[in-house]
């Protein structure tokens, strides 16, 4: 059931969001088999059952046809990193902390076969730098996926400093093969998407904290003048306000004071305004 363009087996380390978004891109695109590897039982348990609800949901929408366990039936989840040992990709998405991917990259491709690939979901952190604890950095990229992953487009592909030719081109493929559009990028700070998106998005809190206008006429200046298929602020209710505080943070200490998160981010961050995860940032979003 393989695309050809796809490994017969992928993995995807952390299954959070991102990650269980990832895993359901693969699952239905038709890898033979999708291996999920989260911390403790309960997190795969979580895991398992956000991707069960995002392939019914593909389902009830026509993207898929079939019964949704016959899909799921290819899935694995475990707190077992030796599993990764048959993939033929892997692709690690745990939380944006530099030192912790870092961590998990070289851990997993000790238990990598030598012909497999490696990927990192990160969204800001040097690819290069990434890989420079790495045996094999020419089988290594970034593969940028956008939340939610089922509902996007895009995927960057991001080119290391020793990312070979072959990758570069099977990673175009991989994107292509989940219906999606590759936007290869050379590694630098922030990439394309963030660099511009965060970009925005604090200029959008600037004004939030100088009282220019409410966060909805910011919103809606940028959906109805520029067509935007979300405004700033909404989207970064949806990133989640710590993620890209910490994505800002990154950016001002390589790109300088420009990218520096305004005072209004740092606060609501501390408060627990987080955006839809913890139900308020710049909206209110009511459980159910």
């Amino acid at each position: 059931m393989t695309s050809s363009a796809l490994p017969p087996t992928v993995g995807v380390l952390g299954g959070g969001r991102m990650g269980a978004g990832i895993a359901h891109a693969f699952l239905i695109s038709g890898a033979d088999e999708v291996l999920v590897v989260d911390v403790t039982a309960e997190a795969a348990e979580a895991a398992r059952s956000r991707i069960a609800a995002d392939v019914a949901a593909s389902v009830e929408r026509g993207k898929i046809a079939g019964d949704p366990e016959d899909w799921t039936g290819r899935l694995t989840v475990t707190t077992d990193r030796a599993t990764f040992s048959r993939c033929g990709l892997v692709v690690e998405a745990v939380p944006e902390d530099a030192r912790l991917k870092a961590e998990a990259l070289t851990d997993v491709e000790q238990r990598l076969a030598a012909d497999a690939w490696l990927a990192t979901n990160t969204s800001s952190l040097s690819v290069t730098e990434l890989s420079a604890a790495l045996r094999r950095p020419e089988r290594f990229c970034g593969l940028h996926f956008f939340n939610p992953v089922p509902a996007s487009k895009l995927v960057e592909v991001v080119l290391g400093g020793q990312t070979g030719e072959e990758l570069a081109g099977r990673a175009r493929g991989w994107v292509e093969a989940l219906g999606k559009t590759a936007v290869v990028v050379q590694d630098a700070p922030g990439f394309a998407s963030s660099r511009l998106g965060v970009a925005i998005g604090l200029e959008a809190i600037r004004m939030v904290e100088d009282g220019v206008a409410a966060p909805q006429a910011i919103d809606d200046a940028m959906v109805l003048g520029y067509k935007f298929p979300i405004g700033p602020l909404a989207l970064t209710d949806v990133v989640g306000l710590d993620v890209r505080l910490g994505i800002a943070e990154h950016l001002a200490s390589e790109l300088g004071e420009r990218f520096a998160p305004p005072q209004l981010m740092r606060d609501m961050v501390a408060r627990g305004e987080l955006g839809r995860k913890s139900g308020k940032g710049f909206y209110e979003y009511p459980e159910g």
